[in-house]
C-alpha cells in the first residue's frame, strides 16, 4: 500500500472540529502506512467550489468524503482503503 498517494484536504474555518478532522485524517493515513499531503483550506471561495454545505468536511483526492461531522480514525481508515480499490 505503500505506492499509494492520497491528497487530503480538510475544508472548515480552523475550528476545534477541523483540528479533529485533521488529526484523525492523519492517524489514519499513517495507520494505512500510505504517502499523502494534508492540506487546510479555510478560504471560503475555495471550500464552496467543493458544493459543501457543512463544516468540516473531508476532501480525499478532489472528492468529498465527509461533511459535517467528525468521523474517528477507524472509519476514516475505511474511507481511504475505498479509495485505494
Amino acid at each position: 500500500m505503500q505506492d499509494t498517494r492520497f491528497q487530503i484536504k480538510i475544508l472548515g474555518p480552523g475550528c476545534i472540529n477541523c483540528r479533529r478532522l485533521a488529526e484523525n485524517a492523519e492517524a489514519a493515513a499513517r495507520e494505512l502506512n500510505v504517502v499523502f499531503e494534508l492540506e487546510k483550506v479555510t478560504d471560503i471561495t475555495q471550500m464552496m467550489s467543493y458544493g459543501i454545505r457543512r463544516t468540516p468536511a473531508l476532501v480525499v483526492n478532489g472528492k468529498v468524503a465527509v461533511q459535517g461531522r467528525v468521523p474517528p480514525p477507524h472509519e476514516l481508515m475505511a474511507i481511504l482503503a475505498q479509495e485505494m480499490a
